[in-house]
């Protein structure tokens, strides 16, 4: 069977890379979406030199450019978005253009964490995960075929130091706990993701719906984690616990100060989630 034609969004950021690689990977004709001024970015430049060495056809445009989006959905099937939170809502235009063309087969919009709808963390949400269910709407409405991807956790974000704001590798001799400690949470590896959602492309399956990502060996609490570190280390580590209610009132406070970070909603969530039983594995 042919190899449907994929348009990346998004694909000089962290999961975007892992994407691309994916797509080319799994013989997918690739193409990416990038903006005019991230050729002259020198971080960003190089990233792209190599995705174009590797296969990857680099199309100037924007979410805010409604004529290169409509020109890059004349030459491909698929549309995954990975932007990052802050432009979420940018994708309504992508949508429009979309539905006007009708020839996109599937849209996978930028999500790529806990799902929206499920996700509730009192009143620290942002617009994080309100934003994000805002455009699920937004497809529906329009009548786009589409694929949600639900991964939880990324293993790169916070679990490199076993879930410690302000750290930068695994405390060796104390170890703060959200809550009791055993709420599980799923962390996956972003090139993992990544594979998982070009399997997807041509699943009909998995069309209209939610993917949610849960690799049984990929399910730890924090208190399995830390157990972990500890065999690894060799010697058990002092515990501070620290509740709900605790939790709550040090990130509405920004505590402490070198963990300014906190009080984003990804990093809150993952903090509160570990604490009360969440939907993550419902």
């Amino acid at each position: 069977m042919e190899k449907s034609r994929v348009l990346i969004i998004g694909v000089t950021g962290n999961l975007g890379q892992h994407l691309a690689k994916a797509t080319l990977q799994f013989s997918h004709p690739t193409f990416a979406l990038v903006r005019p001024s991230s050729f002259s970015d020198p971080h960003k430049s190089d990233k792209l030199h190599s995705l174009s060495n590797s296969g990857v056809t680099l199309l100037q445009g924007s979410l805010e450019d409604e004529e290169s989006l409509m020109a890059a959905m004349k030459q491909v099937d698929v549309v995954i978005c990975a932007v990052s939170s802050k432009q979420v809502l940018l994708q309504k235009l992508l949508v429009q253009v979309i539905k006007k063309s009708g020839c996109i087969k599937r849209f996978i919009p930028s999500e790529f964490g806990l799902d929206p709808e499920k996700t509730r963390i009192s009143d620290m949400d942002y617009n994080f995960y309100k934003q994000k269910s805002e455009i699920r709407r937004f497809v529906e409405a329009h009548g786009i075929p589409y694929t949600y991807i639900s991964c939880n956790f990324y293993m790169s974000y916070l679990l490199p130091q076993l879930v410690q704001p302000g750290l930068k590798v695994p405390p060796r001799d104390k170890v703060t706990i959200f809550g009791d400690g055993n709420t599980k949470g799923v962390f996956v590896k972003e090139s993992d993701v990544a594979e998982f959602t070009i399997r997807t492309l041509d699943d009909p399956q998995t069309l209209n719906k939610v993917l949610y990502l849960r690799p049984t060996g990929n399910v730890y609490s924090m208190n399995e984690l830390v157990e972990l570190w500890e065999g690894k280390i060799g010697k058990k580590l002092e515990k501070i616990f620290v509740s709900e209610q605790e939790l709550l009132k040090k990130i509405k406070a920004g505590w402490p100060a070198d963990m300014a970070a906190i009080l984003s909603a990804d990093v809150a969530v993952i903090l509160f989630s570990l604490i009360i039983r969440s939907s993550l594995l419902l």
